[in-house]
């Protein structure tokens, strides 16, 4: 037995009728309370009734009455008008500091076992997703309900990021949404470092050079320390030419290039692709984030991002190592992770900081369009019997993995509620 399971009883009320205190009054449970989730008793404003005695006020839960002393409740003053205390198993009577006995009911074999079972059998599952083998019962309407809250909920953590982000910033959205998109345009290895780039290249820096792709190449690839110093080829020989005039005269730092990943990734992205990609969407988008905002078709904002890295890297993978011939485009799929991790959540921070609801939705509806992501945790889901139809979908699923799953936060799930409760 855990605390939690005992918290999760009292708030949805699943307790055998006709309890009563460990004093035998009759206790009827009106309304649990509120849950607390800050330090003090569990539940505030409950209302109970022990005889003919209506009681308002807080609840506090424990497996073993005694812990109420190894709590120290006895000296905090925040427990001290608390009307009843709900536990596993009373070892001890519990007095206030006057001596009056605390009201006290003992759960231990009053609400159903079978709901413990489950619980035991979830929290103790070794499986990644531990109701996988019931997932298949949930009714297509309680998948859809949930999937909204997490999907919500996992927008809602990245909007406070990016929050954050644009306080450090005085609120310029244009420089964040430019480090953002470098991020995403690094994907997972690379992402810290394109970021980290994107922070040392002011965007107000290359938009003096917007006209120029040479220029902005330069910038971005001096700056992300990847210029080899002993360069033939003419292509290496003016960007390492124009990055030494650039950063004499803006004056620029390069940042280490030991933070950029080659190893275990497949050539096309390269950081040295990236980059190059990056540099055009950059060239070829003049006022991107506006352009973004305004576009009222999602395939407008996708044909935005389809960037070509420049012909040189049609045969390179690297400065100076010829490869063999391919055009380096940045593909639908990257496009998709872009617009699921950095253009549809900057847009619904844009709409709540300007109190643009419209713009909300169209970041929701956006999302709902795009097709499911592919991935080690969107195939676990679909193997226990949920596959996710879009992106919307998807991304509540790895908030559901993430934050519920991996935790073995089964009674906050609804899913596990509902598992747990049929």
């Amino acid at each position: 037995m855990t605390e939690d399971l005992l918290v999760y009883l009292w708030q949805y009320k699943l307790i055998k009728p006709n309890i009563s205190t460990t004093n035998g009054d009759e206790i009827s449970i009106i309304s649990p309370g509120t849950l607390n989730l800050d330090s003090g008793p569990d539940f505030f404003n409950a209302l109970i009734e022990i005889g003919e005695t209506k009681w308002a006020g807080n609840v506090e839960i424990h497996v073993n009455s005694s812990d109420w002393y190894k709590h120290n409740h006895h000296n905090n003053p925040a427990y001290d008008n608390i009307i009843l205390h709900v536990v596993f198993k009373n070892d001890q009577p519990i007095r206030r500091k006057n001596l009056e006995l605390i009201p006290t009911i003992e759960l231990k074999d009053n609400f159903n076992h079978k709901l413990l079972n489950k619980y035991q059998s979830f929290i103790t599952s070794k499986n990644s997703i531990p109701c996988s083998s019931s997932l298949s019962t949930i009714k297509h309407f309680d998948k859809l309900a949930w999937f909204e809250c997490l999907m919500i909920e996992r927008l809602e953590k990245k909007s406070n990021e990016i929050f954050a982000l644009l306080e450090t910033s005085n609120n310029n959205f244009s420089q964040i949404f430019y480090q953002l998109l470098a991020r995403g345009m690094g994907y997972t290895a690379n992402a810290d470092a394109m970021e980290l780039l994107a922070s040392s290249l002011p965007l107000n820096t290359i938009a003096k050079h917007k006209d120029s792709l040479m220029q902005i190449e330069a910038l971005l690839f001096g700056q992300a320390g990847l210029l080899p110093d002993n360069h033939h080829d003419k292509y290496t020989s003016e960007l390492y030419n124009e990055y030494s005039f650039l950063k004499s005269k803006y004056q620029l730092t390069p940042i280490n290039n030991n933070s950029w990943r080659f190893m275990r990734m497949r050539p096309v992205s390269f950081p040295t692709i990236r980059i190059s990609q990056f540099a055009n969407i950059i060239f070829n988008s003049s006022g991107l984030l506006h352009k973004i905002i305004s576009a009222k078709k999602l395939q407008y904002v996708i044909s935005l991002l389809s960037a070509s890295a420049s012909d040189y890297w049609n045969n390179h993978y690297q400065f100076e190592k010829i490869a063999p011939g391919k055009s380096k485009k940045l593909g639908l799929s990257t496009i998709n992770i872009i617009m699921i991790n950095t253009i549809i959540p900057f847009i619904f921070v844009y709409g709540k900081i300007k109190n643009d609801n419209n713009l909300q939705d169209k970041a929701l509806d956006w999302l709902s369009q795009l097709p499911p992501e592919l991935n080690s945790i969107i195939r676990q889901f679909s193997k226990a019997g949920i596959k996710a139809e879009n992106a919307m979908q998807t991304q509540a699923l790895i908030q559901l993995k993430n934050n519920y799953c991996a935790r073995k936060q089964c009674l906050n799930c609804r899913f596990g509620h509902l598992l747990l409760n049929m």
